[in-house]
């Protein structure tokens, strides 16, 4: 399996940025082909201050090869194009290629 993380800055309005990624952006993300599942949400340091990051988001895929292709999708287009409506900043992005346990 091969993971999209998406690790975003902590933004001006946390509170619009929640409502939007909620509300917005992941009925976009939902419709990328071939993501299999996902997760996403606020992230903190264990001790529960503030992390390196303010927000997550991890999905899952067949391969980087289907993490490409959803993304040249035009639905992944629209979801990539959505991201400075609530993250100016942009956020940073990793690829995971995972072994599961």
């Amino acid at each position: 399996m091969s993971k999209l993380v998406v690790m975003y800055p902590k933004p001006a309005d946390p509170v619009q940025f929640d409502s939007h990624f909620r509300s917005v952006h992941m009925p976009l993300v939902q419709k990328m082909p071939g993501l299999k599942s996902f997760s996403f949400g606020p992230a903190t340091a264990l001790d529960g201050s503030d992390g390196a990051f303010f927000w997550m988001f991890v999905g899952t895929f067949d391969s980087l090869e289907a993490i490409h292709a959803a993304l040249g999708s035009p639905e992944g287009q629209a979801a990539v194009a959505d991201i400075p409506n609530y993250s100016p900043e942009g956020p940073t992005i990793l690829h995971l290629d995972s072994t599961e346990g």
